[in-house]
């Protein structure tokens, strides 16, 4: 009996540890689990947060430079605009002088003139439309008696003052137009307001 006793209590002992053991070893790899966890849910949290951070940062970064740009934008354009009202202004005494038919038959005979004695061949000249009743009989007439030689005219709605002249050959042509002394013009004035106005 005592033997039996002895026995049962050793299986007894012997379970009860083995159970202990394998509890034990269920439990740490369980607690070491959870650690695992935790530490990988840190580690996404850490990483979420710090690319919230970067591109928060990209975002300011970009939006500073949109409106940095759109401020730069805006004062060139208005810079532009004073500039083309100054040109504008400037070159009205110009445009109006180019749109007068009395002014237009004294530049035009000068000019044909320096064309007749250097040009070999007939002339070709472009008029605004809009002149063309009183520049028309000037051309076939008085102009064509002045130079000696034929003399072709056109009259275009592009042209709305001032002329073009050349040889009939169209091999070249002379912009004599109110665009054209606008950017003439504009070219010299443009500099010298920047730096007045802007002190660029």
């Amino acid at each position: 009996m005592d033997k039996l006793q002895q026995l049962t209590q050793q299986l007894y002992d012997e379970g009860l540890s083995k159970g202990k053991q394998e509890g034990e070893a269920i439990l740490a790899k369980a607690k070491a689990d959870a650690e695992a966890i935790v530490k990988k849910a840190q580690e996404d949290a850490d990483a979420i947060v710090a690319k919230a951070r970067k591109d928060g940062e990209d975002y300011r970064t970009k939006l500073e430079g949109d409106v940095k740009m759109a401020a730069t934008q805006a004062l060139q354009a208005t810079k532009s605009q004073i500039e083309g009202l100054i040109v504008a202004k400037a070159a009205e005494p110009a445009k109006e002088a180019l749109a007068n038919p009395n002014f237009l038959k004294e530049i035009i005979t000068a000019v044909a003139q320096r064309f007749s004695a250097q040009e070999s061949t007939d002339l070709a000249l472009v008029l605004p439309e809009k002149l063309q009743k009183e520049l028309e009989p000037f051309i076939s007439g008085e102009l064509a008696k002045t130079i000696g030689k034929g003399i072709e005219a056109s009259f275009s709605k592009k042209v709305s003052g001032g002329f073009k002249i050349g040889p009939k050959d169209g091999s070249y042509f002379i912009s004599l137009t109110d665009e054209a002394f606008q950017r003439l013009i504009g070219d010299y004035l443009r500099p010298a307001s920047k730096k007045i106005l802007f002190g660029e």
